[in-house]
């Protein structure tokens, strides 16, 4: 790989990394629901009015909208408020795994044994982590790994669905997502005009920050990598990111590097790199 492109990717997965803690900040301020309903309204007013779709795409943005947008993201940012950032990102890494299993029984495809030990790893790793002390309760595991899941889904709906441009996919995702988040804040959370009223650079930045920096600017530059770049290349840059929100949550946010953390992200890291890396690609033969 070039040294520009190199740089390229490893400027991605600084911005994913950080985009974890970014998270943990802003549902300091703002309510995680609230938090991510102005995220998917930035994100669709900066990418709908220049990617315009077909009406007949509308129904399946709108289920995909329900998976990406409501149970991927919506659960994200519950999840995250109450989980360790390192741990909340390599819990969030179990959605490939998950997209594996949900393509074996949906797409017909076969699991190798280098997947299968991957899987294992994975799940292990899943196991290992839920005996550690950096998840208070069940709950957050329980809606990193449901939000892990949507984003496994919705991969799915992609691969199935019809060719729509990943930035107009984005933005007509975030748009429709909109009411669905909101009825949830509205429904489960309070205070939100006084919060967005006295939120300060933590709950604005991030607003700004994982709709501009993460969904924009991150997916356009790794869009144009992947035109450039066989997956198996790039693969390896992604598995850096939640490895990057475990230093960035000890630098940042203070938080320790156990034994449960440490033995479950390499298994996590290391079943998900069996599963996507295909290493006689990577290697050029």
């Amino acid at each position: 790989m070039p040294v520009r492109d190199l740089l390229l990717g490893l400027s991605i997965v600084v911005i994913w990394a950080l985009n974890i803690i970014v998270i943990k900040w802003g549902v300091t301020e703002l309510p995680p629901l609230l938090l991510t309903t102005l995220r998917f309204l930035l994100v669709a007013a900066l990418l709908v009015p220049f990617h315009p779709v077909a009406r007949r795409h509308l129904p399946f943005l709108l289920l995909l909208s329900a998976t990406f947008g409501t149970l991927h993201f919506a659960l994200l940012f519950i999840g995250l408020g109450q989980a360790e950032a390192g741990t909340g990102a390599l819990l969030v890494q179990m959605g490939t795994p998950f997209a594996t299993l949900l393509a074996v029984l949906f797409l017909g495809e076969r699991l190798s044994v280098k997947r299968v030990a991957g899987l294992v790893l994975s799940f292990g790793g899943v196991v290992v982590l839920a005996g550690g002390p950096s998840l208070p309760s069940a709950l957050p595991m329980t809606l990193l790994l449901l939000s892990a899941f949507g984003w496994a889904v919705s991969q799915l709906l992609i691969k199935m669905g019809p060719n729509i441009p990943p930035l107009a996919l984005a933005g007509w995702t975030a748009l429709l997502a909109v009411p669905q988040v909101a009825i949830g804040s509205w429904w489960f959370e309070s205070g939100q005009v006084s919060a967005m009223a006295t939120a300060g650079w933590f709950g604005w930045g991030a607003v700004f920050y994982t709709a501009v920096m993460s969904s924009i600017v991150a997916y356009g530059m790794w869009y144009g990598l992947l035109r450039r770049h066989p997956v198996s290349r790039l693969a390896p840059l992604s598995l850096m990111v939640p490895m990057g929100a475990v230093v960035l949550g000890i630098v940042l946010l203070g938080e320790s590097l156990n034994a449960h953390v440490l033995i479950g992200g390499v298994m996590v890291i290391a079943g998900v790199a069996l599963i996507v890396i295909r290493f006689r690609a990577l290697l050029g033969r």
